[in-house]
């Protein structure tokens, strides 16, 4: 059997070997760096400014994100838990499980075009990512595919087949969110691409 993130497991990660005082401090930088994407996009999200803005110093920022790129992958992931906390509190209610990933799928969207700057600068640094990133983009992954199998809700675990299509609609839902912040799409194009991929679902056994 293939291994699998399991949903009601925090995402891995540095995050999780940090003391209590380490843990908000790195929260307090995350939260900068969103509020100044929000306001500024990537280009506003400078090293030295967050620094000053979350109270650490230079270096230490540093020790905790050797980049920029690091820095905004890290928020991003961050934004994905919170929605994760808040599905779990309100999950969705459609019937089958295609229908109900594409409900999360675009409850995670409808999160994102509140602050489309901030959406920009973390999708911007996902995209632009070198192998020196690879365990954070993995914890978004991980972060993705754990909210699709809560949606799903399936009681046994996926089959290869399944978790294909898992893959394929988070690619799916990266690509329209590309698509969409390019204005490449309107949000009508961006439902129905994601709603088409998760029918997927109703092709594979759970």
């Amino acid at each position: 059997m293939p291994q699998v993130p399991c949903a009601d497991e925090p995402d891995p990660g540095p995050a999780r070997r940090l003391t209590a005082r380490q843990a908000a401090r790195r929260a307090r930088i995350l939260r900068a760096t969103a509020r100044l994407a929000a306001r500024g996009g990537y280009e506003a999200v400078q090293m030295r400014e967050v620094a000053e803005s979350s109270q650490v110093a230079l270096g230490t920022l540093y020790r905790y994100f050797p980049s920029k790129v690091h820095l905004l992958v890290a928020t991003m992931q961050d934004q994905l838990a919170h929605l994760h906390r808040t599905l779990r509190k309100s999950p969705p209610t459609a019937p089958t499980p295609s229908a109900r990933v594409a409900e999360t799928l675009m409850r995670a969207f409808a999160a994102l075009q509140r602050e489309p700057r901030l959406a920009e600068a973390m999708t911007r640094a996902l995209t632009s990512a070198d192998r020196s990133v690879s365990p954070e983009v993995d914890r978004i992954s991980h972060r993705t595919t754990a909210l699709i199998l809560d949606a799903i809700a399936s009681p046994t675990p996926p089959t290869p087949a399944r978790l294909s299509a898992i893959r394929v609609i988070e690619h799916t839902w990266h690509s329209t969110l590309l698509t969409w912040l390019s204005g490449r799409s309107s949000i009508a194009e961006v439902r129905a691409d994601i709603e088409t991929a998760c029918r997927l679902l109703d092709l594979t056994d759970a």
